[in-house]
């Protein structure tokens, strides 16, 4: 009888242990399976489109485009490269302003850049025109005079205010990486803070300059609603490229314009991992400054140059969340501005139900994209999986190609069977969630490089199932990037119109499609109320959320002390 009850528990033990490998190796294939679906798919598609003509293999859609649409590439690329020039040098001010200056007012730098990142599409170009348009109020109210505030510089501006905050995180996160050592020694052999600044400090920041350079020459490629809005009778390619699909429906003819936005960003994709070759940033991330010393100080002149830089962007960014509120709550008058409420009839049940709408897509995606971004983290860098480093590739395209290229790639590979999608719900959240995931992905990667391997083999050694291992022992101390991936999907799910505004069935709009549609009938009190809204949505939910994450975190820890 004992000897029955052993061999029993031995095959049930042995069950179980397949049981969970079994699990284990459907929960990879189903990621690895959904990145190639839902990213390598839809692009490939995309590709494919492009080179037929009415079913056959064709360069024609290519000879028919390319022609008439030069010089449109060349504004794209024109305005972008101005927009990330202006961007960048008053993010390197902005960032070593709050790295190296004496002033206790760097302490809030930081999170000012990240509130100032919370801001709805269009925001910028809305508050652009109520100044400085032809009843803007510095214009015409203030000074009296009627001006031209559309064209190329407008653009300029305006994308370049919208990526500074991203931009001066980045390259504050690659200084507060530089080994302190060198900057001790530099010290120490007789180099002012000036040459240090200039000779050690700014050739590392190379890298992160050229990260930043990218993520904002991207974003400005595929910006189609700042051009629509400010552009006047300067167009771009990714306006041209939504105007294909939105009014002409001609989706070939969209993918070929699609594909010719797609040569600069690969371009700017290699001058990227040129300046990131050198290697700076794997070497010397995570060591600090020795005793907490700061190294450098600016001089005066700089460091009052630097410090009216940088608040001198808070006060444009404060002047333009200002204007807005403004905007919704005053109306123009020929004897001045005065208070109204009329703009409030905008927030009718539709508007309710789009914005409801888009928090509840917000949330789906930035569960879903931080779950699976930081499992497939854990499964490249620790598990070091066949095709880990293929897949994660993948995973980084939607992130480095414009957003109009990703949603018409959706168009094309999800409007027919098997997966007929479009139209649907679903096909909005899964675009959110492939096109944030590397950003899960790279923050649980950078959690486990500081994560000791010898948790994992101890529990290894102990029998633990790896499915365990990833429940019990990495998901408790993946919770920071689990948090930091959830907050960036959330708030650009919240906050995105490139690609999904081509799989927006009518019937169920998201906040983001209401206000550019407001925008574009010149509605701009109704808009101003829909993008205050949308902002107080965002910085609460976000709010909320870490809340509820941190005070887990301390009910786990009085649970754990009181049963001690």
């Amino acid at each position: 009888m004992y000897k029955v009850n052993v061999s029993c528990k031995l095959v049930s033990q042995s069950t179980s242990a397949f049981v969970l490998k079994l699990l284990d190796n459907l929960l990879w294939v189903s990621i690895a399976a959904s990145i190639l679906i839902f990213i390598f798919w839809p692009i490939a598609t995309v590709l494919l489109r492009s080179f037929y003509y009415q079913g056959q293999l064709s360069l024609r859609l290519f000879a028919e485009i390319l022609p008439a649409n030069v010089q449109y590439l060349y504004n794209s690329v024109f305005v972008a490269v101005l927009s990330t020039i202006l961007a960048l040098l008053v993010s390197v001010c902005i960032a070593l302003y709050e790295s190296y200056s004496q002033s206790r007012l760097r302490i809030f730098v930081t999170p000012l850049l990240f509130l100032t990142m919370i801001s709805p599409p269009f925001v910028s170009s809305l508050a652009y025109i109520t100044l400085f348009g032809r009843r803007g109020f510095i214009t015409n109210t203030l000074l009296g005079i009627s001006c031209n505030p559309y064209g190329w510089h407008g653009i300029v501006v305006m994308q370049a205010l919208g990526e500074i905050s991203i931009t001066a995180l980045m390259i504050i996160g690659v200084l507060r990486g530089i080994d302190g050592r060198l900057l001790q020694a530099s010290r120490d052999l007789g180099a002012s803070s000036s040459d240090t600044l200039r000779r050690i400090v700014l050739p590392l920041l190379l890298p992160g300059i050229g990260a930043a350079g990218f993520i904002a020459f991207i974003k400005s490629l595929a910006d189609f609603g700042t051009p629509i809005v400010i552009g006047g009778n300067f167009s771009v390619l990714a306006t041209e490229t939504y105007l294909m699909v939105i009014s002409r429906g001609d989706l070939g003819k969209a993918a070929v314009l699609s594909m010719m936005l797609l040569a600069p960003a690969l371009i700017a994709m290699l001058f990227y991992r040129r300046t990131e070759s050198g290697g700076v940033l794997s070497t010397m991330a995570g060591i600090k400054s020795i005793d907490g010393q700061q190294e450098i100080t600016l001089g005066r002149i700089l460091g009052k140059l630097l410090a009216i830089i940088t608040w001198l962007f808070f006060v444009l960014m404060l002047v333009q969340f200002f204007t807005i509120l403004l905007t919704a709550v005053t109306r123009y008058t020929p004897g001045g501005y005065i208070l109204t409420s009329e703009y409030l009839s905008v927030l009718n049940s539709d508007k309710w139900r789009s914005v409801l709408r888009s928090t509840w897509y917000a949330f789906q995606a930035g569960v879903a994209a931080s779950l699976i971004g930081v499992i497939l983290a854990y499964y490249i860098e620790r598990r070091q999986v066949w095709g880990g480093r293929l897949l994660e590739l993948l995973a980084n395209l939607p992130y480095v190609i414009p957003g109009t290229l990703f949603g018409i790639g959706y168009v094309l590979a999800f409007h027919t069977e098997p997966l007929e999608l479009t139209g649907t719900a679903s096909i909005i959240v899964i675009n959110c969630i492939f096109r944030q995931i590397t950003v899960a992905a790279k923050a649980g990667s950078a959690v486990l490089a500081n994560i000791n391997p010898e948790i994992e083999n101890a529990a290894r050694d102990l029998g633990t199932p790896r499915l365990f291992v990833i429940k019990d022992i990495f998901f408790p101390l993946l919770k920071p990037a689990v948090l930091v991936s959830f907050v960036n999907t959330f708030t650009a799910t919240m906050m995105t119109i490139g690609s999904i505004i081509f799989i927006i069935s009518p019937n169920a709009k998201v906040a983001t499609v209401e206000l550019f549609g407001l925008l574009n009938q010149g509605a701009y009190g109704e808009a101003a109320v829909l993008a205050v809204l949308l902002t107080l949505v965002t910085v609460t939910a976000n709010l909320l959320f870490a809340w509820l994450l941190k005070n887990k975190d301390k009910k786990k820890d009085v649970s754990y002390v009181s049963n001690s």
